[in-house]
């Protein structure tokens, strides 16, 4: 039973004494010398250089070498595109103004209309009769004119009576000839014949006004008759059907609705940092969901801007004389601006300095890396336009990540055809 562990312990004992006291002779017997000879021939890969320290050391060579383009300003077409859609140039709801059941047709959705064509027709009811009141109570009032302008005439007479009798009675009494009851009657009459003459002149006045009351009930009866034929306001097209036979409308219940489809205007909103290239006449192209083309100009540019999205309304008109176009249509618009000067350059010189301006960078005349805010117009298949920098400018296409202002580069240019 103690066998084993006795061999344990002479073999710990040997191992032991092999890799303390013999290590070299342990070692030639693991084969080192052979993994020597395995080992590749030639000198030791040294590290490899990041790109920081290379273009450390390109600096102190003399500068970064980069690729660049001498890029010359281009006179292009400015433009803003915009998305949108049609809108009819005139939608309104045709209301009753008063109340009855309707008594035509109706018209159906659809349907041309003209200005003038008739929309609903109400049942009139007793307004012809009303009207017939009004203009009986009309003729009653002018009849009462000439009595009232004969009895101004009856008392104007009857002061003038009672005035020369006034006189005389005064002149018969300084000379003693009347007594002083006389003169005091005389008095009484004359004012007597004066109150008669007011009361005759309110009676005529009072006539006046009942001729124009008459006349006020005459025209609201007649307005009111008037009212019964709803009309189309403006020649377009019927959008609802016209109000059915027998329903009852009150004042201000939609009869129909009308859309006016000749001219009709493409709508979008503008940003304000493209507000300044447009203005009102601008020469204006759209392209519909359909791929239809349209051509017109711009007729209005909103003053104010929208509360929520900080964008101005622009309405662009365009002729529809066949109505074929429609009133919600999806559009891409594009309005042409004043021309202006910019660069083409690919979109990848493009780079963002250290607050996030967007910019490109460009090579002074000491051959250093300087940074230039710009300002993309527009992106195309063969790069993008931008503006901000000088007529003529020196950019760098590639290396433009790796240098910063003020670096020495050694570029290399590349031709524009290029």
């Amino acid at each position: 039973m103690k066998f084993f562990p006795l061999v344990t312990a002479v073999l710990v004992t040997v191992i032991l004494f092999f890799a303390v006291l013999q290590r070299d002779v342990l070692f030639d017997f693991a084969g080192r010398d052979t993994d020597a000879e395995a080992a590749p021939e030639g000198p030791a890969p040294q590290p490899q250089q990041t790109v920081a320290q290379t273009n450390s050391s390109t600096a102190e060579a003399g500068g970064i070498a980069v690729m660049a383009r001498a890029s010359v300003a281009q006179n292009i077409e400015n433009a803003v595109l915009l998305r949108g859609q049609t809108e009819a140039a005139r939608d309104v709801i045709v209301r009753a103004e008063t109340s009855g059941t309707v008594v035509s047709e109706p018209l159906r959705k659809g349907a041309r209309v003209d200005q003038g064509t008739l929309l609903c027709r109400l049942d009139p009811g007793t307004r012809g009769a009303t009207l017939a009141e009004a203009e009986a109570r009309l003729a009653e009032a002018r009849a009462r004119v000439p009595e009232a302008a004969a009895r101004v005439a009856e008392a104007e007479a009857r002061v003038h009576e009672a005035e020369i009798n006034e006189v005389a009675a005064s002149q018969l009494s300084e000379g003693g000839f009347a007594s002083a009851t006389r003169v005091a009657n005389a008095e009484a009459a004359l004012s007597s014949a004066k109150a008669t003459l007011s009361a005759a002149k309110s009676g005529l006045e009072s006539a006046g006004a009942g001729i124009r009351a008459a006349e006020a009930t005459v025209d609201r009866a007649q307005d009111d008759l008037g009212k019964l034929d709803i009309s189309a306001p403006f020649s377009g097209l019927l959008e609802s059907d016209s109000a059915e036979l027998g329903s009852l409308l009150q004042a201000g219940d939609p009869c129909a609705t009308v859309i006016q489809l000749d001219p009709i205007k493409l709508v979008g909103f503008v940003p304000e940092t493209q507000l300044g290239l447009i203005e009102v006449g601008a020469n204006a192209g759209a392209q519909l969901a359909s791929g239809e083309d349209l051509r017109g100009n711009v007729t209005f540019l909103a003053r104010s801007a929208d509360e929520t999205t900080r964008t101005f309304r622009v309405e662009v008109t365009v002729p529809n004389p066949d109505w074929s176009l429609r009133d919600g249509q999806t559009a891409e618009i594009v309005i042409t601006g004043g021309g202006m000067r910019a660069h083409l350059l690919p979109a990848s010189s493009l780079t963002l300095d250290d607050r996030g301006v967007l910019g490109v960078r460009i090579i002074d005349a000491e051959r250093r890396a300087q940074f230039a805010a710009v300002t993309v117009i527009r992106d195309t298949v063969n790069g993008v336009w931008v503006s901000g920098l000088p007529k003529a400018a020196d950019v760098i296409l590639i290396g433009q990540e790796y240098v910063t202002d003020g670096v020495p580069v050694v570029p290399s240019f590349e031709e524009l055809s290029q």
